[in-house]
């Protein structure tokens, strides 16, 4: 326990009255709030993002949204927000400081493995009307390089060996529908707000070829019955520190141990299609609901996305903490400028009115926040879940219209250079990666000028047809050599 935890009184219902002034409080009464959404995926961008547009809904028109937060693997966040009654601080971090925020519309918090059988009952129970997830990439349990359902991963084939306890969130959402149709009602709607390309669209094929595995007829209920919007969010929300405790301790006067931080930006770009029609009325607090998601989510997964990730690996290799740091760096930061000019922006179709020169600018801005401390080797996390979406499909693009790919390959070998596992100075990198293992033991089971062919024909990430384009094999070969030449500095400034 630190000395924060042990000198203030802990934020929860009974001590929310002593919170300081200037800090934002619910606006709505928690106790007559009826909980209409269970989120699947407690981390911090939900609760940054997505709970927060919600807690500002709230505050102007009563409903029952509140929420109920799964952990689907460990029970990390529900023990620091279950003695919180669900409350926890925000902090939203630029130049000028941080400004304080309490948010409420979290009502209840649950660890899927603790009890599946109750978790599927919250959800089939009519009361929910949406589920929703923020799991990551990897939580899907489906092939990033085509977007299908892994039928070999080891919990899809434990939730088809055990329908009424499953651990994946295809398992749990199939379930439930399957519940909801055996008790003759409607089904929710499933709302993905994870970074992947077409998400609702992908999210509705691994849902029902899952369920197909079991009943062919479920499979056609769900198809025909239940609702799979896409969306795009945005908002940079780096993993919570300690630091944000101290923030938040200072700025509110109570202990909370799931304060998070985030930057002043935010966007969430919703299909609107919802069962029945029922949903909250996000556009009234910022939300664009629209009809087509797609060029939102190319635009923000290939420039922010995209970005992110080239950065994350070339400066991590290079010795830069976090994104602010690496952006400060004129190398870098004109690097990413010509990554987007040269060769994102040309081929990423803009959203209606988006000017996307302005909206890179706003990027860098972003990206330069000296007060959003998102480290490179959070953002570095699960790269080969990542890389398809974020610069592969620019690539490809590219490719097929046989224009060049210098920047792009760049980074794609700063990722090759990265799972490695040493950086520049020759230690050790904390990989953490689904395929960390198989990664690194291709390399290094590799001769040293046959590792780029060899770490590409990982065809989970790369395809089938991408090794077999010589352009491509050849752009990132001599982009990883100049890397092990002279480091990621230097690779990126010529």
């Amino acid at each position: 326990m630190t000395d924060i935890a042990s000198s203030l009184p802990r934020l929860s219902a009974a001590t929310l009255g002593h919170v300081r002034p200037g800090v934002t409080l619910p606006g709505y009464d928690r106790a007559r709030l009826g909980t209409g959404i269970v989120h699947l995926g407690l981390g911090a961008f939900v609760r940054a993002h997505v709970a927060a547009y919600t807690d500002d809904l709230l505050a102007i028109e009563p409903g029952d949204w509140g929420i109920t937060g799964v952990s689907l693997r460990r029970p990390d966040q529900r023990d620091l927000l279950a003695p919180q009654d669900g409350l926890y601080t925000t902090l939203q971090r630029d130049g000028a400081g941080a400004h304080a925020r309490i948010i409420g519309c979290l009502r209840d918090t649950l660890v899927a493995p603790e009890d599946p059988a109750g978790l599927v009952a919250r959800m089939a129970d009519p009361a929910c009307r949406i589920v929703s997830l923020t799991i990551t990439e990897k939580g899907y349990c489906h092939d990033p390089a085509t977007g299908q359902l892994d039928a070999a991963h080891p919990d899809i084939r434990h939730d088809l060996e055990n329908p009424t306890a499953p651990r994946s969130a295809v398992g749990l959402i199939t379930a439930a529908l399957a519940a909801r149709r055996a008790a003759g009602q409607r089904p929710f709607t499933v709302l993905c707000c994870d970074n992947l390309p077409h998400n609702g669209r992908m999210l509705r094929g691994l849902v029902t070829d899952f369920a197909a595995l079991r009943d062919d007829g479920l499979a056609g209920w769900i198809a025909a019955n239940a609702a799979f919007p896409s969306t795009m969010v945005d908002r940079i929300v780096p993993a919570a520190t300690a630091a944000d405790v101290e923030a938040a301790a200072t700025a509110t006067g109570l202990y909370d141990a799931a304060a998070v931080s985030h930057e002043p930006f935010r966007q969430w770009v919703i299909e609107d299609r919802f069962v029945d029609g029922i949903r909250p009325t996000w556009e009234r607090v910022g939300a664009q609901l629209v009809t087509d998601v797609l060029p939102y989510e190319h635009m923000k997964l290939r420039l922010l996305n995209g970005a992110h990730s080239a950065l994350a690996y070339l400066g991590y290799l290079a010795g830069h903490e976090t994104i602010a740091d690496t952006v400060a760096d004129p190398v870098f930061r004109t690097y990413v400028e010509a990554l987007w000019r040269e060769e994102v922006i040309p081929a990423v179709p803009p959203p209606p009115g988006v000017d996307m020169g302005n909206y890179a600018a706003q990027l860098l801005a972003r990206f330069a926040n000296p007060a959003v401390r998102h480290r490179t080797w959070q953002i570095a996390m699960d790269g080969s879940q990542k890389l398809p979406q974020r610069l592969l499909s620019t690539i490809r693009d590219r490719l097929a219209e046989g224009l060049p790919i210098p920047r792009l390959a760049l980074a794609v070998a700063g990722w090759i250079r990265y799972v490695g596992g040493t950086d520049e100075a020759g230690r050790p990198i904390d990989v953490r990666d689904p395929l960390a293992a198989s990664l690194r033991a291709t390399l290094e089971g590799a001769a040293p000028e046959g590792r780029v062919e060899a770490i590409l024909e990982t065809e989970a990430v790369f395809g089938t047809d991408l090794p077999r384009q010589p352009a491509f094999v050849a752009a990132v070969g001599g982009a990883y050599a100049r890397l092990l030449a002279q480091g990621a500095r230097a690779a990126a400034a010529t």
